[in-house]
């Protein structure tokens, strides 16, 4: 975000913004070039940034031999997130579908791991885009033997995959490890930070201190992560990493003295 400073931009209109990190993978070649491009893409009250390069587009004639998957975070409880996400990073990839989206979701009490209840509207949000098919397949991360049976119970698209938090988990259990392997879910491991209860990638005080030493807005501390999506494009076959990158989605919060 602090390449930020070579452009000033003025958000006194603007209330939500887009942040794309464009492809981390050709950062080491990038970082001598200029580092930022906008647009508003028509859409209003709405900023869109481009930090070191634009988001790199998947060539058509090469899809089919790549495999592009996400992890979405839901920092904000609001279900319009995850078609908003999926849609962005289509959008920005320019691509009609992802390979697999897994869902990661802060549980709504704190102290506890997600439950059943807690991630129903969001994977509904998900059956209804692969139905549409803007996504392949779905998986989830960070539940538990329980929470993860009960969601293979009542939905109507079983996860794919599981990610477990090994920082959590040095070994995975037997038991949820014999449940994967009847349902044919796949299980993965993942080190992102604080996994378990709030896959926080983005404090929001890092967030808008990055905003405050970048942007001339008097209100930066109103600033709010909503979704971060985080993405890869793995050439099939070989394992080589072709992109990735991150998608990051802010609201300026709404105060009684607006």
């Amino acid at each position: 975000m602090t390449e930020l400073k070579r452009e000033i931009f003025n958000l006194k209109e603007v209330k939500t913004i887009s942040v794309y990190i464009g492809n981390a993978v050709r950062w080491c070649g990038s970082m001598k070039k200029r580092p930022i491009s906008t647009a508003q893409e028509g859409l209003p009250k709405h900023l869109v940034c481009n930090l070191i390069q634009p988001t790199e587009r998947i060539d058509p004639n090469e899809r089919e031999d790549i495999r592009i998957s996400a992890k979405l975070f839901i920092c904000k409880a609001d279900t319009m997130f995850v078609k908003e996400a999926v849609t962005r990073a289509c959008l920005e990839l320019g691509i009609s579908q992802l390979d697999s989206v897994i869902l990661a979701v802060a549980a709504l009490s704190e102290g506890h791991r997600p439950t059943l209840e807690d991630l129903k509207p969001y994977w509904k949000e998900l059956e209804d885009l692969v139905q549409e098919q803007k996504i392949a397949s779905i998986g989830v991360s960070d539940l538990d033997q329980e929470v993860l049976e009960a969601l293979c119970q009542h939905t109507q698209v079983r996860p794919s995959s599981l990610q477990v938090n090994l920082a959590s988990c040095c070994v995975i259990p037997p038991d949820l490890a014999a449940f994967a392997n009847e349902n044919n879910i796949q299980l993965l491991t993942h080190n992102d930070p604080a996994g378990l209860i709030h896959p926080d990638m983005l404090p929001v005080g890092s967030f808008q201190d990055a905003l405050c030493a970048s942007l001339q807005d008097p209100h930066d501390n109103e600033w709010v992560p909503h979704w971060i999506l985080r993405y890869s494009a793995v050439i099939k076959h070989r394992g080589i990493i072709k992109s990735k990158g991150y998608m990051v989605h802010a609201k300026k919060q709404v105060t009684q003295q607006q």
